[in-house]
């Protein structure tokens, strides 16, 4: 009877397969949920300064581009009248407006205040101007097509003070056929050709700037002339720039 008895109690104290599984679970919980409060204390901390980082830097993002966007529209209106200015002949290369916006930090209005500098310059001291135009030309932080404008102006401005072999070297890389520049780039290579006595390159050169229709219709008509008149063939330009042979 005792052994029965002890095996009785030892019956009711044994765990079944369930009890254990349940046991373990929620021993686990009790690591995990031990295991969480303490990283939260020891991160805690951290965590809330990284995210009060990441909020302020959002703020200061919002900031800038709000500030960003206004002071570019400000520069907008504030280079629209010096414009209208210019016009009118009011303007003057120091003009205050002109030299804040020649110090932008947004390039294309740093680049049309540069170009407008130097084309009120070009009025009154043409040497300066092109001195200025080249200084735009070589800018690197400037956009590729403001440069190559610069370049083509100041070389317009000096061609008849620089050799002809210079006006060539200048426009080589621009007196390509559908090239942004290529008909006030061809026609100043066009010249230098007849200055140096090769009418030979002159005349194909004018006729392929007569030819191409993205060439303003003005400067087709100028160059059909020359072309013609150096024995090449091409056909009248009609008003709506295409070529009539």
């Amino acid at each position: 009877m005792p052994a029965l008895r002890a095996d009785s109690r030892r019956g009711r104290l044994a765990l079944t397969p369930t009890d254990t599984e349940a046991f373990r679970r929620e021993v686990d919980e009790n690591l995990r949920r031990d295991q969480m409060t303490g990283l939260a204390k020891k991160w805690g901390v951290v965590i809330g300064v990284l995210v009060l980082l990441l909020l302020i830097g959002l703020a200061a993002f919002l900031w800038w581009r709000s500030h960003h966007a206004h002071q570019a529209g400000l520069e907008g209106e504030q280079l629209t009248q010096v414009l209208s200015d210019v016009d009118i002949g009011r303007a003057q290369p120091n003009d205050a407006r002109l030299a804040a916006l020649a110090s932008s930090s947004r390039d294309g209005y740093r680049a049309m205040a540069r170009l407008t500098q130097a084309g009120i310059l070009a009025k009154t001291d043409a040497p300066a101007a092109a001195a200025n135009y080249l200084a735009i030309a070589k800018d690197d932080g400037l956009p590729q097509a403001t440069r190559d404008l610069a370049l083509i102006r100041a070389t317009t401005l000096q061609f008849d003070t620089i050799a002809p072999t210079e006006v060539v070297s200048r426009m080589k890389p621009l007196a390509v056929a559908n090239a942004p520049w290529f008909g006030s780039a061809g026609e100043l290579t066009g010249i230098a050709y007849l200055k140096m006595g090769r009418r030979d390159l002159a005349g194909p050169l004018f006729a392929a700037i007569a030819r191409d229709t993205n060439v303003p219709t003005g400067l087709r008509g100028r160059a059909a002339g020359l072309a013609t008149g150096l024995g090449q063939t091409v056909g009248a330009i009609t008003p709506d720039g295409a070529s009539k042979e």
